[in-house]
């Protein structure tokens, strides 16, 4: 399953932006429905760092303390889509952004991981 992150830019501290993960394909496998969805971020220098999960049981959500009352994940199932809306930017927010598709199978999780798109927020 290939997964599109896209939304990033660069925007002045207190903007918001909204970042995207879509995943395209015609059978059930693709169904982002089928699967908890994770942002992550990687800043500069930095390991990555967990950001926002979309539960699909209970479509229930939690979020990192740095981000939470700023950022909102959502899942938007007619264009099989995962959002995340990023308000109140904060320079500490820089970092490229990562989605990914959790699953279990086998015994063990698994993880399909989009490309990434990068957010910088000036000061």
């Amino acid at each position: 399953v290939q997964l599109q992150a896209s939304g990033g830019g660069t925007v002045q501290a207190g903007d918001s932006l909204r970042l995207s993960c879509a995943a395209s394909g015609r059978t059930p496998k693709y169904d982002l429905k089928f699967y908890d969805m994770d942002w992550f971020r990687q800043a500069p220098g930095k390991e990555r760092e967990f950001v926002a999960a979309f539960r699909r049981r209970g479509a229930t959500t939690s979020y990192a303390d740095s981000v939470k009352g700023r950022f909102s994940i959502s899942r938007e199932n007619a264009k099989n889509t995962v959002h995340l809306q990023m308000n109140s930017l904060k320079p500490e927010d820089t970092a490229v952004y990562y989605c990914a598709a959790k699953f279990y199978a086998g015994g063990s999780d698994h993880a399909y991981w989009g490309q990434g798109t990068l957010v910088t927020v000036s000061s």
